[in-house]
């Protein structure tokens, strides 16, 4: 009889190379949503969506629908809502409807929520670096830290 690491060549390989980017995203964000909860009160999601939709312009296809940012930050579209509507009511974000689609709904930073943003986009990169720096001192996810850097 066969063993599976016989059946599906490199199949163990691509398990311990999926665990390690698991625990390296797992550690990374981690440290980051510790750093930018106790100094902006903001998650990783958070900060995401903020970045993610301060990122909007005024040409074709430069705003984002619910489900393109769901999509940009890696939530259902129900989670997403969900993440718009605690921001909304922060005063972060803004909705409004699409002047050339009455039925689509685009949603907008406010000032306020780029102020934000802007004070914990440094928190968020020093955060980064830490993680990135920690991890690199393991050897199972020194290769994926290199990769990154290397991006």
């Amino acid at each position: 009889m066969e063993r599976a690491d016989e059946r599906t060549p490199g199949a163990p390989r691509l398990a311990q190379g999926w665990c390690a980017l698991s625990a390296l995203h797992d550690r990374i964000e981690a440290q980051i949503e510790r750093a930018l909860q106790e100094a902006h009160g903001l998650s990783v999601r958070e900060f995401s969506v903020l970045d993610v939709l301060s990122a909007q312009h005024d040409g074709e296809g430069g705003h984002f629908r619910m489900t393109a940012l769901a999509d940009a930050v890696v939530l259902s579209q129900s989670a997403t809502t969900r993440l718009v509507n605690r921001l909304e009511d922060r005063g972060l974000l803004t909705r409004y409807l699409c002047p050339t689609d009455r039925r689509g709904i685009y949603t907008d930073v406010t000032p306020a929520g780029r102020e934000l943003l802007e004070r914990a986009r440094p928190t968020n990169e020093e955060a980064l670096a830490e993680a990135l720096a920690a991890a690199e001192r393991r050897p199972e996810l020194a290769p994926l830290v290199a990769a990154v850097r290397a991006l």
